[in-house]
C-alpha cells in the first residue's frame, strides 16, 4: 500500500532507543545524536520506493555524515514475512548501496511504532536536542533519475545542523507501508 509521511511536529521530542545492525552490534539513538543533528531513516530492502532512492541517500547521507551530521537507518518490517527484508539482505543491500552508516533491525517495531513511522523511506531529521524538525522526502526526483534534483532532506538537515531548525515548507515522503507483525 502507497502512503504519504504526515506533516512534521517542529518540536517533537524523539524517544530514545537501543537496536542492533544485522552483526549484533548495539546501538543507542542518545550516543549518535550530535552536536549537528541526527537523521534516522525508515527504510527496507524490498520497497521499490527506497530501491529507487538508495544510491542518493547513501550519497547525501556521506555529504551529511562530513558536515557532522549522524545518520542511522532502520528496517521495522516483519521480515518473517517479508524475507527479502531479512538480516542477511539487509547487509546485501547496504553494501550494494554503499551505506556508511549504521542500518539496524527493529525486531519487535517498537522503534517504528514510538515514532509513528508508516511507510519506507520514512525520514526524521532532528536536531541537536532531539526534537524533529524535518519529516519529508530526500528530494523532488521520486522514482526517476536525478539529474537535477532538489535535494530537500540534505538541505533541510544542513539547515537543522546550523540552525537547529527545519525548513517550514516540506514535502511528505512517499512508500509502501511499514509491513507489520500480525
Amino acid at each position: 500500500m502507497l502512503l504519504d509521511t504526515p506533516l512534521c511536529e517542529f518540536g517533537w521530542t524523539a524517544p530514545n532507543f537501543s537496536l542492533q545492525d544485522p552483526h549484533g552490534k548495539t546501538f543507542m539513538m542518545s550516543d549518535q545524536l550530535g552536536k549537528k543533528g541526527l537523521l534516522l531513516a525508515f527504510i527496507c530492502n524490498h520497497c521499490p520506493y527506497v530501491q529507487a532512492i538508495a544510491d542518493r541517500f547513501a550519497a547525501d547521507a556521506d555529504q551529511l555524515m562530513d558536515q557532522g551530521i549522524q545518520v542511522l537507518a532502520i528496517m521495522s518490517n516483519d521480515y518473517r514475512s517479508v524475507s527479502a527484508d531479512s538480516p542477511q539482505n539487509m547487509l546485501k543491500f547496504a553494501a550494494r548501496h554503499r551505506f556508511n552508516f549504521p542500518y539496524l533491525v527493529d525486531e519487535d517495531q517498537s522503534v517504528a511504532q514510538a515514532y509513528g513511522a508508516v511507510c519506507t523511506p520514512d525520514f526524521f531529521g532532528l536536531n541537536d536536542q532531539g526534537q524533529l524538525q524535518y519529516r519529508g522526502r530526500l528530494d523532488d526526483a521520486r522514482m526517476g533519475k536525478a539529474h537535477n534534483r532538489n535535494p530537500e532532506l540534505l538541505n533541510a538537515m544542513c539547515l537543522v545542523a546550523e540552525t537547529g531548525k527545519g525548513p517550514k515548507d516540506q514535502n511528505p515522503s512517499m512508500g509502501c507501508s511499514i509491513k507489520w507483525k500480525m
